[in-house]
């Protein structure tokens, strides 16, 4: 089976997880730090990834408010999506609802007595890795 791509784009950040070869478990790869909305470096770090690993489907957190709408971080994910897509022929983005994600990381961090400073240093990489984990558990 082939590895899955999971990613929690933030405005400076990205964090980045994949899967195992079975599809079962997600495990977090790195936060990729850019400057202040600069998407295009981001999507070519996650392209060079993509291409490294042989990926065909990347599951990437969608943004929404509590209320189910869609603003400005929600159509920015969309647009990070058309540019891998764009650049990837064949690529599978499959957008999934990230509401919370970040809680449950910051949750697990904390249960793990993980020092605040760590938390921020690694936050993004393990909500990665909840959108991805929730996505493979989803199949």
């Amino acid at each position: 089976m082939e590895r899955i791509l999971g990613l929690d784009l933030g405005s400076r950040t990205c964090g980045i997880a994949i899967s195992d070869t079975l599809g079962m478990l997600a495990h977090g790869i790195e936060t990729y730090r850019f400057r202040d909305d600069d998407y295009d470096r981001a999507a070519k770090h996650v392209v060079a990834l993509i291409n490294e690993h042989q990926i065909k489907t990347v599951v990437l957190g969608l943004p929404k408010h509590m209320n189910g709408d869609l603003g400005e971080r929600a159509q920015i994910s969309i647009m990070f999506k058309e540019m891998l897509e764009k650049e990837v022929p064949g690529l599978n983005v499959v957008l999934i609802d990230e509401r919370l994600t970040t809680k449950v990381a910051q949750d697990q961090l904390i249960f793990a007595d993980v020092s605040r400073k760590k938390r921020k240093q690694v936050i993004d990489k393990m909500a990665a890795v909840a959108i991805l984990q929730g996505y493979l558990d989803a199949q």
